[in-house]
């Protein structure tokens, strides 16, 4: 714990990141149950351990159903919604994620083949939900789901709306990059965060968004990959090809109420590419995005709900 701006900070290790709570008070008492319902969570949600409820989804793919908490349900219908909508995300996009091996040791390229034969159980209509027993059955052998796409998101929320259960007013949460902001006591108080210069050597900052009471999750290419003859190969995956999407972006972040939300269409947003991305954004009030293009640009659509300072020299446009 160590004390920052006014902010008591509280960090550590966990879902594979660190973890950084802020209060505006001294609250060990409150970190520690904060960090405990992110553990309980956790423990429901990832695909990286044999206890939890997600892996005993997978093992039955292609046997039979699996009921699972309501909220681990809940979490599941809205992923599979969104990814019925089709575009790059997908709840089932497990065995493209798990044969990539990106961000985690024996990462390859796979051989074409090997992808084209996974496209099949990346299929999120082949997901039968029953609501009534909270069952989920993946209905081909070999499907697996992957929740790591939402499941920080789910989780920003949680804490955020435990702490507002709690009576705190001023609490920052960040999960390795996912940041869920309470509302502010006054305006003077909105919180400063910072968006990194994509695959920059020692986090330089592209610019500082101000917030209140919204969500900051970025979705780009210079966190997780690995180059392979000469090529970048990042963890964004697109389910309908099984390769690493390539198009004219670095990075998206998006601002949003939720940060479910933003998990969701940070993914989207990046798959569509600038163009498509800055039309769909014209038809939503409630989401709003930055972008960093290959090119060099920093583009702001709107600032409606945040304000973008920037402090590094690539040029903004809107």
């Amino acid at each position: 714990m160590d004390r920052t701006q006014g902010s008591y900070c509280y960090r550590a290790v966990m879902m594979g990141t660190d973890i950084e709570l802020q209060l505006a008070g001294h609250q060990p008492e409150l970190a520690r149950q904060v960090f405990r319902i992110i553990q309980q969570l956790e423990n429901l949600l990832t695909v990286n351990r044999p206890d939890s409820q997600l892996m005993a989804v997978n093992r039955a793919a292609g046997q039979h159903g699996v009921s699972v908490d309501r909220q681990v349900f809940e979490l599941i219908d809205c992923a599979h919604q969104v990814s019925l909508q089709g575009g790059c995300f997908n709840l089932a996009i497990g065995p493209l994620v798990k044969c990539w091996k990106i961000g985690f040791s024996g990462d390859s390229v796979p051989s074409p083949a090997t992808l084209k034969s996974l496209l099949n159980l990346c299929d999120p209509r082949a997901v039968v939900l029953d609501r009534q027993r909270c069952s989920i059955f993946l209905t081909r052998p070999g499907m697996e789901i992957d929740a790591g796409a939402i499941a920080k998101g789910y989780i920003a929320d949680r804490v955020c709306g435990f702490l507002q259960q709690q009576g705190t007013r001023q609490a920052l949460i960040n999960l390795g990059g996912n940041i869920r902001v309470t509302e502010a006591v006054a305006p003077a108080t909105a919180w400063s965060v910072g968006l990194r210069q994509p695959f920059s050597e020692h986090g330089a900052l592209l610019g500082v968004i101000t917030v209140n009471d919204r969500s900051v999750v970025t979705s780009g290419v210079s966190e997780r990959y690995f180059i392979c003859g000469g090529r970048h190969y990042h963890h964004i995956l697109d389910p309908r090809s099984g390769y690493p999407l390539d198009n004219d972006l670095l990075s998206v972040t998006v601002i949003s109420a939720d940060s479910v939300s933003g998990e969701i269409h940070s993914t989207q947003l990046y798959g569509m590419g600038l163009q498509r991305a800055g039309h769909w954004l014209t038809t939503r009030h409630d989401i709003e995005a930055i972008f960093v293009t290959r090119d060099g640009r920093v583009v702001c659509p709107s600032q409606r709900q945040f304000s973008f300072r920037q402090t590094a020299g690539m040029p903004v446009t809107g």
